[in-house]
């Protein structure tokens, strides 16, 4: 049985709309956070689902929205999720294993470290979950990870609620041999992949990646 992918656009920034296409796959769910609707039309696509509290939507939007029959779940503005956090329960209900969270980074920086921070929901953990923008990925590594990609793209990597130990890299410029990563320091800011691969093993802890893409 194939993996159920989903996409979730979120109202944030949006880095290299061709690259992002790129990635999308007939057959996957895509889900549009209230104006995150707007990154889908230039690239061609409807959402499957719209939701959130659609304050942010522009009116033609919605009309659009109403006139093509899309659905939508609607929320009230005063909730204890943020709209994506309820875009996230939406694809779990459906079954979604695979989960790209698009243009969530940029505008207001307390939401794009809220976005971040969702990668840490315990019912995640299992799951191939990433914030991409066609540009830049991000996600956690609990044990270990690929990353594809070109030479010279910029690797970064962030320790997580505490120290990660036993961090071994292969394929990047400034390698690291069992070392320990502290959230207090800098070791892994900055790292360059040296080929289209790169690999991060570690023992213990939690790192977020990030994986910037060359421009080319």
């Amino acid at each position: 049985m194939a993996v159920k992918r989903a996409w979730i656009f979120v109202n944030g920034s949006m880095g290299r709309a061709d690259r992002l296409k790129m990635q999308i796959m007939k057959g996957d769910f895509l889900v549009a956070v209230d104006a995150g609707y707007r990154h889908l039309k230039p690239i061609g696509l409807y959402p499957d689902l719209v939701i959130g509290d659609l304050d942010s939507l522009a009116e033609a939007d919605q009309q659009e929205i109403d006139r093509l029959k899309i659905p939508v779940q609607r929320y009230p503005a005063a909730k204890d999720e943020t709209d994506l956090e309820l875009a996230i329960n939406a694809v779990l209900e459906r079954g979604c294993e695979v989960i790209r969270i698009a243009c969530a980074l940029g505008g207001r920086f307390d939401q794009s470290l809220g976005n971040l921070t969702l990668l840490l929901r315990p019912d995640l953990a299992d799951l191939d979950v990433r914030l991409e923008d066609g540009e830049t990925e991000a996600w956690l590594i609990r044990s270990e990870a690929e990353v594809v990609g070109r030479a010279g793209d910029t690797i970064s990597l962030l320790p997580v609620g505490g120290p990660v130990d036993g961090v071994e890299t292969g394929g990047l410029l400034y390698p690291l041999h069992s070392e320990t990563l502290w959230p207090h320091r800098t070791r892994g800011i900055s790292n360059e992949m040296q080929a289209g691969q790169a690999r991060i093993v570690i023992r213990n802890g939690t790192l977020l990646c990030v994986h910037i893409r060359k421009s080319y």
